[in-house]
């Protein structure tokens, strides 16, 4: 590492080292302008700037995943599908980059997911015996809890393309527009190799027997179900829903397996913690597990805003580290959101009850 810092002190790059990353930007030498930047990050890790060099890291990587993503969108993305009503389009394609160690779920919940890929890597082995692969998932819980995250582990481990369903342009103000728009992206499905994320999946697979909703909607979900049915593709589909209570009976049988979800446990929550504050150094005694027995009730996401929020904090206040107070003040504050959330819910009439299925 000595090309780029001084042994003896912890200044900044010298000049020779100065030249030579604006000379490989120059000559867009990408592989020696990534070598110069990874080593600076490894030197801010050890100089313990967790956050600056959390933040250059996530730079690089943006920067890589943009190219490939653009790359790979000029190449092999075949024109997006659109609603007939304003031309706005009913997907949206992604390339991810995720891996199991980003998602803190119990371990059972894991194995689960984990078979998916697996499953449909011996494709050809199940076919032998008149078997196919799991490809058809409905994943259900709390909000916060994993879910679109599963899918975007999903596709990053089977190494296909995201697409996430856009329904607020699915849904068509127009009469048989919403079920035509359905034809098209399962139409596009076909087209190639996804993982196809139908998140907020009850807007459109919610109980035809509901007496608030019109003849349209119910049309809607006996048109889905049937193309969920009679899909035989090879893309891995996932719906994903916070108000599995809400769907209509028939929706379930349609899927080759449910995973739910459920908000954290004690030692997912110190996991989460753990994760989320590897960005700042702790300040003094921290108590991690106290920590956990205060949050009971928080979701992934809530522990996550609750870090987040605890770090600014101390970060606005001239901090380089976040103190176990900072970090209790956050928590307090998010159970006031909590309880906002819940209570909107309630009102909405789309409170979540965590009794087993």
């Amino acid at each position: 590492m000595s090309r780029i810092y001084h042994s003896s002190t912890d200044e900044a790059m010298n000049s020779s080292t100065i030249e030579l990353l604006f000379k490989a930007f120059r000559e867009k030498d990408e592989s020696l302008f990534h070598e110069l930047a990874m080593e600076i990050i490894e030197e801010e890790e050890r100089k313990n700037h967790h956050l600056l060099a959390a933040k250059l890291k996530q730079v690089l990587n943006e920067a890589s995943n943009e190219k490939k993503e653009a790359s790979y969108h000029r190449k092999s993305i075949p024109p997006l599908p659109r609603d007939n009503e304003k031309g706005f389009p009913l997907l949206e394609v992604k390339k991810v980059h995720y891996t199991w160690n980003d998602l803190v779920v119990p371990t059972e919940i894991l194995d689960i997911l984990k078979e998916i890929p697996r499953e449909n890597e011996h494709a050809s082995l199940f076919a032998s015996y008149g078997l196919k692969p799991k490809n058809k998932i409905l994943l259900c819980g709390p909000s916060g809890t994993g879910k679109t995250l599963s899918a975007k582990i999903l596709s990053s481990e089977i190494g296909y393309p995201l697409i996430v369903v856009k329904f607020e342009s699915v849904i068509s103000s127009f009469l048989g527009e919403t079920a035509t728009n359905l034809r098209k992206i399962f139409d596009y499905i076909e087209k190639g190799r996804w993982v196809v994320l139908f998140d907020e999946f009850d807007i459109i697979g919610k109980k035809r027997d509901d007496p608030s909703e019109h003849g349209e909607i119910k049309r809607v979900v006996n048109n889905f179900m049937l193309m969920l049915e009679n899909y035989e593709g090879v893309s891995i589909l996932v719906a994903s829903t916070n108000h599995p209570q809400i769907l209509d009976s028939g929706v379930w049988r349609r899927f080759d397996d449910v995973i739910r979800f459920d908000l954290p446990n004690f030692n997912c929550r110190i996991q989460i913690f753990e994760k989320k504050l590897e960005i700042i150094r702790k300040d003094g005694l921290f108590d991690l597990q106290n920590i956990a027995k205060k949050t009971e009730g928080f979701s992934g996401a809530d522990i996550e805003q609750t870090v987040t929020r605890a770090v600014k904090h101390a970060l606005l206040n001239g901090k380089k580290t976040v103190s176990m107070d900072n970090i209790l003040d956050s928590v307090e504050r998010q159970k006031t959101i909590i309880l906002a959330r819940n209570g909107a819910n309630e009102t909405n009439g789309r409170s979540y009850s965590n009794k087993p299925l």
